[in-house]
């Protein structure tokens, strides 16, 4: 299909602009419409997974000229690892409109606007390739997330969404100088100026400035992932926003820096980001968020508050598995992103579906809701199950392969992440005791009612992608691997060719003599 990207990115922007001449008095309309548009970008968007080749690299590319006195395009291409992400965030998009039917009432078309919005920025953060048009919609997707939570937020929304803003903020003008100097080293190298991500991979950063670029972008990054100890915005940002809002983070921009540590970082500068003090300084730094995140998620309180900081722990072996930077790693890690996306988001689904009732996250507040919620409690017990990597559910293909390739680079490594999955189900299973086991000691416990058909509606998906992905992941795996060799290509040339591994990237009569 010609423009399927575009069409793809302008269908929120349109239901936006319709959504501006329905009347602001009329709520079911505006429910209606702007569900209607998440369900339909994401009809729209399945094209992508049936039309992909896996044996090419980017797809549905588009290109024409935006600011030809800088260089600038509208250029936009897909291959494995953004057709991914941009089918979950047509998906988690819809279920998180669908999620807001009851729980929001007040300035729905404001509400609706932004969520459009927001997905408008997200889509065209992982369809971008020009690295100008990429770095508007990365700071586009801050505005509307901003007034998400200070408008709709809990009681400390103003606090939160400030922190959140002024953190990603300056990690996103870091990114913006590295982008820069890429830009300016090209013109210098080729005489031409351009923000083509595909033209600036052949830039030759000199050493003494790829230190410096390497750095700004790793914290532009970081702070999206979030990786330890620039974390600290996400449970602020995560327990004040609407459970919508905290769906939306968790499932999808976090993911946008595991995105640009893969998409930019590493094959843009592969010398800087194999170097042995890098690598020692991020594999930290993710092992004590895999590690520190479980543990402060086993002393919390607040039941939205402990899935939050479990993001932190979580995000931390997928920061793992890119820098070990073998096939393992960096498909586990990718694989990962989409399983957080899909766990992580029905776990703050299940917090949103309480709340609604109960209006409080205490856990203390709960206990024993088997006895009247049984169809919320075996939707809870598959999220727990799939979060902390029990087979045959998603989390654990990921975790398990992130493993694999961590112990190739070090057993200390893999050693870690073993420690973290044992914590990540201690908390999961001791908040799932806490909440759903034993008697119901709080009596307005005993008239909260079951799930009702919307909210098993949007759970459907997410179990069904739970058990896919833990049950056959190969489709997942194949879409994925022409995208990681190049990576793997990037920071360790030859690592097939000296394994004799079959590569992706090589026709089959110049492959080697081992095949998968």
């Amino acid at each position: 299909m010609d423009h399927l990207l575009s069409i793809i990115l302008c269908t929120p922007l349109v239901g936006l602009l319709v959504l501006f001449f329905l009347p602001a008095g009329n709520s079911r309309l505006i429910k209606w419409w702007a569900n209607f548009v998440f369900l339909l970008g994401f009809f729209i968007s399945l094209p992508l997974w049936f039309q992909f080749n896996p044996q090419n690299d980017f797809q549905f590319v588009e290109k024409v000229s935006w600011i030809p006195s800088i260089g600038a395009y509208w250029n936009l291409a897909a291959d494995g690892y953004a057709v991914l992400l941009i089918l979950l965030t047509t998906l988690v998009g819809f279920l998180a409109s669908l999620c807001s039917w009851t729980a929001i009432e007040n300035r729905l078309k404001e509400y609706y606007g932004h969520f459009l919005l927001l997905q408008f920025g997200m889509l065209g953060v992982f369809a971008a390739r020009d690295f100008l048009l990429f770095f508007l919609f990365w700071e586009l997707t801050l505005i509307p997330m901003y007034f998400i939570i200070a408008i709709w937020g809990g009681q400390r929304r103003g606090y939160a969404s400030i922190k959140f803003v002024l953190y990603t903020l300056i990690g996103s003008m870091l990114m913006l100088l590295g982008i820069l100097a890429f830009y300016y080293q090209h013109y210098l190298q080729f005489h031409r100026l351009t923000f083509d991500m595909g033209a600036l991979l052949e830039t030759k950063m000199p050493p003494e400035m790829a230190w410096w670029v390497f750095w700004a972008f790793f914290l532009g990054f970081a702070v999206k992932v979030p990786m330890w100890p620039l974390h600290t915005w996400l449970p602020d940002a995560h327990t004040e926003a609407p459970t919508a809002g905290s769906v939306i983070l968790a499932s999808i921009l976090l993911k946008m820096g595991t995105y640009g540590f893969l998409r930019f970082s590493l094959p843009m500068l592969p010398e800087t980001a194999r170097d042995p003090k890098v690598v020692s300084i991020v594999a930290a730094l993710s092992i004590i968020a895999i590690i520190y995140g479980a543990l402060v998620s086993l002393m919390q309180k607040d039941w939205k508050k402990l899935v939050a900081y479990s993001s932190v722990s979580h995000m931390g072996f997928c920061t793992l598995g890119i820098f070990a930077f073998n096939p393992a790693g960096i498909s586990g890690s990718i694989i990962q992103q989409i399983n957080h996306g899909i766990s992580t988001g029905m776990l703050f689904l299940i917090v949103g579906v309480v709340y609604e009732r109960r209006h409080t996250r205490e856990i203390a507040e709960y206990g024993g809701l088997f006895k009247v919620m049984p169809v919320f409690t075996f939707i809870f017990l598959i999220a727990t199950l799939g979060s902390m990597g029990l087979p045959p559910l998603n989390g654990f293909i990921g975790e398990v392969v992130i493993v694999r390739g961590a112990f190739e680079v070090s057993f200390w490594w893999a050693l870690a992440c073993g420690i973290g999955i044992a914590l990540g189900a201690a908390y999961l299973l001791w908040l799932f005791q806490r909440t759903m086991l034993g008697d119901l000691k709080n009596e307005k416990n005993m008239g909260l009612k079951d799930l009702n058909w919307r909210e098993i509606a949007y759970f459907t998906p997410l179990l069904i992608l739970t058990f896919w992905i833990g049950l056959g992941p190969k489709p997942f795996f194949t879409i994925l691997d022409r995208s990681v060799a190049n990576v793997v290509e990037k920071v360790q040339p030859g690592y097939y060719q000296e394994r004799g591994l079959f590569n992706p990237l090589l026709p089959a009569e110049l492959q080697p003599g081992v095949k998968r």
